[in-house]
């Protein structure tokens, strides 16, 4: 297939590819559905219902534009977390804000620094922009902060990605070993600190909000504990000068107010997200047990999903999540070594958790074959 020469020669040298295949497009090239969605990190226990209820309601002002400062959701936000709304960014989802970040941030060449295996679409915008990837392994199942830390150093980085807790691994790191490596940036060097999963994670994971400090800017989501993934709405909290800077790139119009409108009531909702979050503890430890008793080892996890190191080597692990696929169980996992060792399986209701129980010594059985 020819390339249209109008392309700048950055877009030109650019593979078409897509992080993640969805499920849809999978579903579509088998020709039947997934029975079992665990592959995608999503919250199965639902929004709360007070979400549903507003986004209900918002619906019938879908013929207006969202508040292009979403200024409801950046005061409650603000009140939450006892900083300053000017502090506050609200986007389409982590991923939208990582590319106006980047964008921001990176021009041709400009050395960024993350894990080997951590999560691909931040690479795929610092790429996207021009810059010049340098990674690091991890050091057991956890990213290695000495390592970012060194790295950066070394290449003179301009942005530094880790997530706590971290995907595809579910580890975490305490909030000493975090607040260390904010210590250790060096020089002109931002942290990206991705907090997607940190609902989930033990009291203590995260460090204090410390909003006017410019070294570090921290990423948070309604899409895992809240349930509103398919709204798309995440924020970013850093200090003024940088999240003023966001003005300058961001799709202002980008929110919808069915959206803004779900995520307001689900941050009010608290007693809905300590049930999502026991719900998932449940799901988490029936996941280790599944894993167990087909002779796996599960990786313990602070996230809504449980890592499975699958004893073998990663075309191992993906012949699993391909035969778990013809079942009708849709997981995912990690794409570098030796973190694809594993499977990466949801957290989520019982009768899905039961599907995968009956499933998954079915699939190991096929994927054992010669």
């Amino acid at each position: 297939m020819s390339q249209d020469p109008r392309l700048t020669a950055l877009a030109a040298s650019l593979p078409a590819s897509v992080p993640f295949v969805g499920p849809e497009a999978q579903e579509r090239a088998s020709g039947f559905p997934f029975t079992a969605r665990l592959g995608a990190n999503e919250c199965g226990f639902g929004p709360s219902p007070l979400a549903i209820k507003a986004m209900q309601d918002a619906a019938f002002e879908a013929w207006m534009y969202a508040d292009p400062e979403s200024h409801d959701l950046r005061q409650a936000l603000a009140r939450v977390h006892d900083i300053p709304a000017d502090c506050i960014m609200v986007g389409e989802g982590i991923d939208a804000l990582l590319g106006n970040l980047v964008r921001l941030f990176i021009s041709a060449g400009d050395a960024v620094v993350t894990s080997a295996g951590a999560y691909p679409t931040f690479n795929y915008h610092v790429t996207g922009y021009g810059g010049t990837l340098h990674t690091v392994p991890y050091t057991g199942d956890f990213e290695d902060p000495s390592r970012l830390i060194a790295k950066a150093k070394q290449v003179r980085a301009k942005l530094v990605y880790i997530a706590n807790p971290d995907n595809p691994m579910g580890t975490v790191h305490t909030k000493p070993d975090i607040a260390r490596m904010i210590s250790a940036l060096p020089e002109n060097c931002l942290l990206i600190l991705d907090e997607a999963y940190v609902e989930f994670a033990p009291k203590g994971s995260a460090p204090a909000m410390s909003p006017t400090d410019p070294r570090v800017i921290r990423m948070r989501t309604f899409s895992k504990a809240y349930g509103l993934a398919g709204a798309r709405v995440g924020y970013a909290i850093s200090s003024p000068d940088i999240i003023g800077a966001f003005n300058k790139v961001r799709n202002h119009f980008g929110m919808n107010r069915m959206s803004l409108a779900g995520a307001l009531a689900a941050l009010g909702d608290t007693a809905h997200l300590k049930s999502v979050v026991k719900q998932v503890e449940k799901s988490r430890a029936r996941i280790a047990t599944i894993a167990l008793e087909n002779g796996l080892t599960p990786l313990k996890s602070a996230t809504n999903f449980v890592a499975i190191d699958c004893g073998k080597d990663g075309a191992f692990a993906a012949q699993l999540v391909a035969e778990l696929g013809k079942l009708g169980i849709f997981v995912r996992m990690p794409f570098v070594a030796p973190q694809n060792r594993c499977i990466r399986v949801s957290c989520g209701p019982e009768r899905e958790m039961g599907l995968l129980a009956a499933a998954l010594p079915i699939a190991l059985a096929a994927a054992n074959k010669p």
